[in-house]
């Protein structure tokens, strides 16, 4: 993992992984770039869209509630959404509403450089999305947007009568006993200690439309002659309902299993959610196929997170009893590949034997 670690330049990393032969916890690195104070497994760190797989929990729960159902319009809890009588809950769960994704426009992207701590309403990120054409027409593709998730918080906020932070604290982090894990209030651009800081190369608006640098920028980054930029400080409410979620890696451990086991939904809905993401026409998210707010990584269900300066997989295998977490404190790497995924590939390549060549979490 050492020799993994340095090619992807990342200062820290952390990985956790539980199996029915032992565990395995390794943390490898510094919390700054070049610094001396190790990362440890007690460090909270941001987990990008692994949020989504709270928002979505938490939707599935009003759903059986009998609050609101999968093939209801999202025309009949929000007003004025693209398609709005035509999108379904469940099309906003797996990415199949068509609705382009704010964070993909150059008007965010360049906020996000120019002014990092400002401070984002879900409207004003609603308002970026549905100034955009969409992608299709609703159920006729999947595309992954964080609008999706954006419009789901909103409307848990809506049927539940409390901010989505008061939400996941009541329906999610305390029976669970997640006492690491929280979900900031918009106005919070830091995180509680301890923690690492966060980085990346280039800026937001310069990674838009390419995730890795130019070849001469690589090797410069390879050889320590390109810092990285700290955007520990990123204020997450332009991701919201979508990504801002703040976690250590044990806390991120028990919430993919109590996500793949259960514990939070009956049996019955559970069983949906799962089955979600074995359909052909699931899409993808890097090697996943996606359902209903879960991906699925050949026998591992969970998420993966990336945003600016921090990368998160967690993940279970509720056949074999394999847990697995990996976070890093720098995204992307410098040639574009998500520091969280690859080093999660190496280590189930470890786990789980096969013929040479095969990707595990296919």
């Amino acid at each position: 993992m050492k020799s993994l670690a340095a090619e992807l330049v990342v200062p820290g990393a952390v990985v956790v992984l539980k199996t029915p032969h032992g565990d395995f916890n390794f943390a490898h690195g510094t919390r700054t770039y070049r610094g001396s104070d190790p990362v440890t497994l007690a460090d909270r760190t941001r987990i990008g869209s692994i949020t989504k797989t709270w928002t979505g929990t938490v939707i599935l729960q009003l759903v059986q509630e009998g609050r609101l159902k999968l093939d209801d319009p999202v025309s009949k809890y929000h007003r004025g959404v693209p398609n709005g009588r035509k999108i379904t809950i469940a099309q906003l769960l797996n990415m199949r509403s068509g609705l382009y994704s704010y964070s993909e426009t150059p008007e965010l992207n360049q906020a996000l450089d120019s002014g990092p701590r400002k401070v984002w309403s879900p409207q004003e990120l609603l308002d970026l999305a549905f100034g955009q054409k969409p992608w299709f027409a609703p159920d006729n593709g999947f595309y992954y947007s964080n609008t999706n998730a954006v419009l789901l918080g909103l409307i848990a906020e809506k049927l539940d009568g409390k901010p989505l932070a008061r939400i996941f604290q009541d329906r999610l982090f305390t029976p669970l006993g997640l006492a690491d894990t929280l979900f900031p209030f918009p106005g919070v651009s830091g995180l509680p200690a301890p923690h690492p800081r966060g980085y990346m190369y280039g800026t937001n608006t310069g990674m838009l439309y390419s995730q890795a640098l130019p070849a001469a920028l690589q090797q410069r980054a390879r050889k320590g002659a390109l810092k990285p930029r700290d955007v520990t400080e990123l204020n997450p409410s332009w991701v919201w309902a979508a990504g801002a979620g703040i976690s250590t890696a044990g806390d991120l451990a028990a919430w993919a299993e109590a996500l793949v086991r259960g514990n939070l939904l009956d049996a019955r809905l559970q069983r949906v959610r799962l089955a979600s993401t074995k359909s052909p026409d699931a899409g993808s998210l890097d090697t996943a196929r996606y359902g209903l707010a879960i991906a699925r990584f050949g026998g591992l269900y969970g998420h993966a997170g990336e945003l600016p300066g921090f990368s998160t997989f967690a993940a279970h295998d509720p056949a074999n009893h394999v847990t697995l977490v990996v976070w890093t404190n720098l995204t992307p790497a410098p040639d574009g590949r998500s520091p969280a995924t690859t080093i999660a590939r190496a280590v189930a390549r470890q786990v789980y034997t096969g013929p040479a060549g095969t990707d595990p979490l296919q």
